[in-house]
């Protein structure tokens, strides 16, 4: 998961909108998406109780 948010960082960087902005502000974004993409794979993989 990790590989596939530093490749899309590095296509963005080199030929999307992330081109335009100050690579603070992109490393800020790709930080933002890969704690969100972690937690939400932590959810994923956590035991659900279920209320009868």
């Amino acid at each position: 998961m990790l590989f596939l948010v530093a490749a899309l960082l590095l296509l963005g960087t080199l030929m999307g909108t992330a081109a335009f902005v100050p690579p603070a502000v992109t490393a800020a974004g790709a930080t933002a998406i890969a704690v969100w993409l972690l937690v939400f794979a932590a959810r994923e993989r956590s035991p659900r109780r279920h209320r009868n």
